[in-house]
């Protein structure tokens, strides 16, 4: 492989095959860096959503333990 580039100028290396990749594999990559990102977002929300669970229960749960046993 490396004797097939070693002839080639830097032009082709270096600009001409990554942007054949991207276009072969533009619609790939485009796929999965969307789903990544959607998959950390569904992630973050997760974690406020039950963040804030959390914080309600204890909030809920100190109020009531204050007011004192029945």
């Amino acid at each position: 492989m490396r004797e097939i580039f070693a002839g080639l100028p830097w032009w082709v290396k270096w600009v001409a095959v990554p942007v054949i990749a991207l276009v072969v594999f533009g619609g790939l990559i485009a796929s999965i860096v969307g789903f990544v990102i959607a998959l950390l977002f569904k992630l973050l929300i997760f974690v406020a959503l039950v963040g804030g669970l959390i914080y309600v229960v204890r909030k809920f749960m100190s109020s009531s333990s204050s007011r004192g046993d029945w």
